[in-house]
């Protein structure tokens, strides 16, 4: 009798693909899982109990069909899997890399809470789309029929690559404007190539131009045009910047030399290994070779960071965060590999003051109690009294979060509304903002998040001016009779 497809985590045990120890990856800025082999990715999928409420697809941002596509790869119905999984995920094969999928489809699997252990739908995701691109399986998505409009989409992030794709799609003229020489924000220089390595990043890229997608590089909105300008220009407009204006460390010795924002960082590491020239790197001034780095922040940037100083050669890497483990915003996964590769966390402790003449040359720091929660049901940080101490330090990386620029000034467009947080405001359904024909999606909207909510919004924004522009078009031709 044929051994039954499915439910296999009654004989299966849960098995992540093989990860390379932490010693052979603290030496470079490749990816630490390898692929599934055919095998093992047929055997875990077949784990999945094809729940009758889904979880992980409830849980999923984009709704992933993912019990579908499990079931078609433990059937060996690759090429299937791939259209049910590209079917909702524009970029399918990075978000199977670097969602935190312990906090989403994987954290809510109906086998995960009976103890079983999730079924590793990342890694399963991962290996249907490299699979499909390996196989000539992605192909571009070009349209039946050209509509005879355009849009321009301001920012070559997730939620700006979304949108393109399915306006392409659709049959427009689809113009993207980028501030930098790469297109993909901060999926090529924010996240380290340990976790999403870059030609990944540019395949996608290169798909979309083969789609009819044109892609101005090195193009900032303010100084090579205004929003108005756009506007004159497209039937729509897209504003998908994210955010990227550092928060602040308001402390005693703030602005001593060796004092860094995170992003400055990460992007002159991603440059470095992309092989561009980067004086700031090979100068020394934001390389950890040698030096003592500490890390402030408990965020998945401040993961990266910490990660990319050991790859770099630090002589010691320190993280310090206000809360406990269990209290930390980024993926508990990425802890564990930080901890693995050698960094040293240090719970519930925050920066006072930094001290040193010029440069940066300890942090001082005091121990926080974690006391009643706050109408977010999270504790309330507090300050030991008594417990300071000092921490060694040749460059201190800040990572606590990231705000939007000011878009109403840097566009020259005071029409454009904004919230309190200087997020464009946009509505919840259509993304319109308050300017007329321009919209808005991802992190500019909805504050600093997840890569596959901004594809969510990038999608979602995409339909709207869809309907905006048909509505549009029908509006002028009644006009015209």
């Amino acid at each position: 009798m044929a051994k039954q497809k499915m439910l296999g985590f009654v004989h299966t045990a849960q098995r992540m693909p093989d990860k390379r120890t932490a010693e052979e990856r603290r030496k470079d800025f490749r990816e630490i899982y390898a692929r599934f082999t055919d095998q093992r990715a047929t055997e875990q999928a077949n784990r999945c109990s094809q729940c009758g409420v889904p979880f992980c697809q409830v849980h999923c941002p984009v709704q992933n069909n993912i019990p579908d596509w499990l079931k078609l790869t433990a059937e060996g119905r690759l090429e299937e899997a791939y259209e049910a999984s590209q079917a909702t995920n524009n970029l399918p094969e990075i978000c199977g890399r670097i969602c935190p999928q312990d906090r989403l489809c994987e954290g809510n699997c109906v086998i995960e809470q009976s103890t079983h252990g999730a079924v590793t739908i990342g890694s399963v995701e991962r290996y249907i789309n490299d699979t499909a691109w390996e196989q000539g399986w992605v192909k571009p998505r070009t349209p039946s029929r050209e509509l005879g409009a355009s849009v321009g989409i301001i920012g070559a992030g997730p939620a700006g690559l979304a949108a393109a794709e399915e306006l392409r799609a659709k049959g427009y003229e689809v113009h993207v404007y980028d501030r930098y020489d790469r297109m993909g924000g901060l999926l090529v220089y924010g996240i380290p190539g340990f976790k999403l390595e870059k030609d990944v990043v540019q395949r996608r890229v290169q798909l979309l131009a083969d789609a009819g997608v044109t892609f101005h590089a090195n193009f900032e909105v303010g100084r090579d045009a205004t929003l108005a300008d756009l506007r004159r220009k497209h039937a729509a407009v897209l504003i998908a910047t994210g955010v990227y204006k550092a928060r602040d460390l308001d402390a005693p010795g703030a602005a001593l030399g060796n004092i860094v924002p995170a992003l400055e960082y990460l992007t002159t590491s991603n440059r470095k290994d992309l092989g561009d020239a980067v004086p700031a790197y090979d100068d020394g001034s934001l390389n950890a070779a040698g030096k003592n780095v500490v890390v402030v922040g408990g965020g998945d940037t401040a993961m990266d960071c910490v990660r990319t100083a050991i790859r770099q050669g630090a002589t010691s890497v320190k993280c310090l965060y206000r809360r406990d483990r269990k209290n930390m915003p980024g993926s508990q996964r990425e802890v564990a590999h930080a901890e693995e590769e050698g960094v040293e966390f240090i719970w519930q402790a925050a920066p006072e003051a930094f001290v040193g003449e010029g440069n940066v040359s300890g942090v001082r720091a005091v121990r926080i109690h974690l006391g009643v929660a706050d109408a977010t049901g999270r504790q309330t940080p507090q300050v030991i009294e008594g417990s300071e101490f000092t921490i060694e330090a040749d460059i201190v990386i800040k990572a606590l979060g990231f705000d939007p620029e000011n878009l109403p000034d840097l566009f020259d467009e005071p029409g454009l509304k904004v919230t309190r947080w200087g997020t464009v405001t946009a509505d919840a359904r259509t993304k319109m903002t308050s300017v007329d024909g321009v919209f808005g999606a991802g992190d500019i909207v909805r504050g600093a998040s997840l890569v596959v909510w901004a594809i969510r919004d990038g999608r979602d924004a995409a339909d709207s001016i869809h309907a905006y522009v048909k509505a549009k078009t029908e509006a002028y031709a009644e006009a015209a009779e």
